[in-house]
């Protein structure tokens, strides 16, 4: 997953990191709690509608968009087809395969329950592409550390966090570079490959992609023991912020959404 951050001045941007990370939390806990197609959908529009309040393309938060409706198909599909028997299960058509059909006859089913559980699914799948690239993409990698120290978290594993969000794109430039010094040798699976002849060629790619973390990883190391990193229990902070009033708003929204989903989800149980 891509995070590319924005500078922007939303009022997302301007929210607190610490806010910003325990409503991620409780969002994500409500995203994995609600099992109603119905309300899954009215979540999903939610994130939907925070991220254009944070000013972010669809672009950047889906930049991998035709895997993504992919799996989402695989997922909707495998449901309806596999999906668990009950003897209230409800079907779209049953059987698939017609009583008369001299192979498999009466076998097979689509079933209605497993479409709504591909659906819920994959309003989860998209909801946590949605949230989470829209805090990363909001919270400068210094802030975030911040906010993760501040509640509470060791900041040897906030260093750990806020580095590995910003080692995925570096590593993305990386494997771009490798397969543009592919393409000045003649390589052109990449570009007119079909999708199983590009598979083939990406374990290609690992080799030179581990051996160039391997180096960053050793560069970065000495960098942290030159500067005493670990040395101390704990750390001191230059920034300073506190919790304006544009946050206790965005915690009671953010509750109050919480309790709305969670009470429409049992409610249509």
């Amino acid at each position: 997953m891509a995070i590319e951050r924005s500078n922007g001045d939303s009022f997302i941007h301007r929210l607190d990191p610490r806010t910003k990370l325990l409503l991620t939390t409780l969002f994500t806990f409500q995203i994995f709690l609600v099992n109603n197609p119905a309300v899954a959908a009215i979540q999903l529009l939610f994130f939907f509608i925070i991220s254009f309040i944070s000013r972010i393309s669809l672009k950047k938060i889906f930049p991998h968009a035709k895997l993504l409706v992919f799996l989402i198909l695989l997922v909707v599909v495998l449901q309806t087809l596999f999906g668990r028997d009950t003897p209230d299960s409800r079907y779209l058509l049953k059987p698939l395969i017609p009583d008369n059909s001299p192979v498999a006859a009466g076998y097979g089913s689509l079933k209605l329950d497993g479409l709504f559980t591909g659906i819920m699914i994959s309003c989860r799948l998209l909801s946590l592409s949605v949230l989470l690239p829209v805090m990363a993409g909001t919270t400068e990698p210094r802030l975030l550390a911040y906010g993760i120290t501040r509640l509470g978290m060791n900041y040897k594993a906030a260093y750990i966090i806020t580095s590995t969000l910003n080692l995925i794109p570096l590593f993305q430039e990386e494997a771009r570079h490798i397969m543009d010094a592919c393409r000045l040798r003649g390589m052109t699976v990449f570009d007119r490959g079909g999708f199983f002849s590009r598979m083939k060629q990406y374990p290609s790619l690992a080799f030179p992609l581990i051996i160039k973390a391997m180096k960053r990883a050793s560069a970065i190391g000495c960098a942290m023991d030159a500067r005493a990193f670990g040395a101390h229990k704990t750390r001191t902070w230059i920034l300073q912020t506190r919790p304006a009033f544009s946050d206790y708003f965005a915690f009671a929204a953010g509750i109050s959404f919480f309790v709305i989903a969670v009470t429409l989800n049992y409610a249509f149980r």
